[in-house]
């Protein structure tokens, strides 16, 4: 079992507050323990970024840069560990838990050389005794804020490009799974960040997130989770017009037309679905196939996902894990359920499986789904994959756009004109295009609509972290 404390301010501390059980979803059994912080934890952590600012952000973009080499190392270094950890506090499957840390270290090293990239401007003049510049400066104190399914991921593609930029940084992991947070602050602390520069608080997150949204010192938040959450974190931060990037929910369609290679179709639908046991933002939570091709996609897509194994994510051979909690699973069959009772047919998987007190549940398609169905409606975090008949291009767009959401879309089709016609008219911030797995450090990600302000990722993602200064220079 592993036992942590709170970092702060280069030490770890919190030795006597009370501690927070982290609990394997897969049997239920703890695996670890963080203190709960609180309000007087947290502004030590703000005054010490603070503190930590005025030096980190004078370091030239090459002596950041190094640190951040450093820590993208010791991550691959350290890889099999941090999936361990990753694996027993949220189920992911062992095998995408190394895919994630790597993935996860790829922002490090991409931001270690955007650091180097952070250019200003000089602007044409239009008097001879004057010159004007654009200057980018470093926005200040960050709080990260992230969730329970992506420990390592969600959180370097924010602490990469807030230390690149010279801001230093503040982590809130979920209190699902702060552990893999954790033994990133450990291999911070190795490569030899300074004192203050990251730090980490776990605990209460409406003490932590009241102490971060209401001290004048924290200048930028940056957050992954639900709408709701994202829409109240946008009205506290009102009060002191305090910076924001969110990440926000996300309900994908995935656009199947008759064109499509059917089997390229499957494959990719099945990456995007069952990743992290259906628990992503951008995973396939629509599925609209055309007429013509509905019923060889069903018939396939049912029996791929019949051979995907479920069980305790350390073993190397399973492809879909637990739940995170009975919340999440509950929600899952709820769906389910809603969809049999309006004339859905389940044709793979469908109930919870009872295995050593964890929350499984079979991977499961449904086919002759409707939109009125609340499994096209809501957000399912799930491994349920829902299929709708579709006949017109017109009907499929109208569809997909049908909800506040806006993260991610995935359309399949081998017509170039139709993928294009297609895409210019969805409303989404990321496109899979005969593609189920899109994400990359070099590229950006973020949502339109509710999904979400802001892009992480690419060269977009150190924007966020940057201020803009004109600086009109009188010559006589």
């Amino acid at each position: 079992m592993r036992e942590y404390l709170l970092h702060i301010n280069g030490e770890w501390v919190g030795e006597n507050l009370e501690k927070m059980e982290v609990v394997n979803p897969a049997n239920g059994e703890v695996v670890g323990t963080v203190p709960r912080g609180g309000e007087a934890e947290t502004e030590a952590a703000i005054e010490a970024a603070y503190s930590a600012f005025q030096s980190w952000s004078k370091l030239t973009a090459y002596e950041r840069s190094a640190y951040l080499k450093k820590l993208y190392e010791l991550m691959l270094e350290n890889q099999e560990e941090l999936a361990e950890i990753m694996t027993l506090e949220m189920g992911k499957p062992i095998k995408e838990s190394r895919g994630e840390v790597v993935y996860a270290a790829t922002f490090i090293e991409w931001y270690a050389e955007e650091a180097k990239r952070i250019y200003g401007e000089t602007i044409p003049t239009h008097m001879n005794n004057k010159r004007m510049q654009v200057w980018k400066k470093p926005i200040g104190v960050v709080a990260a804020i992230t969730p329970w399914n992506f420990p390592a991921a969600m959180l370097t593609r924010k602490m990469g490009p807030a230390l690149a930029a010279g801001c230093t940084v503040i982590m809130k992991p979920s209190s699902e799974s702060p552990l893999t947070a954790m033994k990133l602050m450990e291999l911070c602390e190795q490569a030899g960040f300074p004192k203050g520069t990251v730090n980490i608080v776990t605990g209460s997150s409406s003490k932590i997130t009241n102490a971060l949204m209401n001290n004048d010192k924290v200048r930028k938040i940056t957050f992954t989770g639900s709408t709701e959450v994202g829409k109240l974190l946008i009205e506290q931060s009102a009060k002191q017009v305090k910076k924001l990037s969110l990440e926000l929910g996300g309900h994908a369609p995935v656009l199947v037309f008759d064109d499509a290679d059917v089997d390229k179709a499957v494959q990719g639908a099945l990456a995007s679905k069952f990743r992290n046991t259906g628990q992503t933002c951008i995973c396939a939570n629509r599925i609209y196939v055309q007429s013509g091709i509905y019923d060889e996609f069903v018939e396939k897509y049912a029996k791929a996902v019949e051979n995907l194994k479920v069980g305790d994510g350390l073993d190397d051979s399973v492809d879909v894990g637990p739940l995170i909690n009975e919340a999440g699973l509950e929600k899952v069959l709820h769906h389910i359920e809603d969809a049999v009772k309006q004339g859905a047919t389940v044709v793979a998987g469908g109930e919870r499986i009872e295995k050593s007190g964890g929350y499984f549940c079979q991977p499961t398609v449904i086919r002759d789904v409707k939109e009125s169905m609340l499994i096209m409606k809501e957000e399912t975090f799930g491994p349920v994959a829902p299929i709708q008949k579709i006949e017109t291009e017109e009907e499929a767009i109208r569809l997909a756009n049908s909800t506040e959401y806006g993260l991610a879309a995935y359309v399949f089709t081998e017509n170039v004109a139709r993928g294009i016609r297609v895409i210019e008219q969805l409303d989404f911030g990321v496109i899979g295009w005969n593609e189920g797995l899109p994400s990359a450090a070099q590229a950006p990600f973020g949502g339109m609509k509710e999904s979400g302000i802001g892009r992480e990722g690419g060269h977009q993602g150190i924007d966020a972290f940057l201020e803009s200064q004109y600086v009109a220079i009188g010559m006589e």
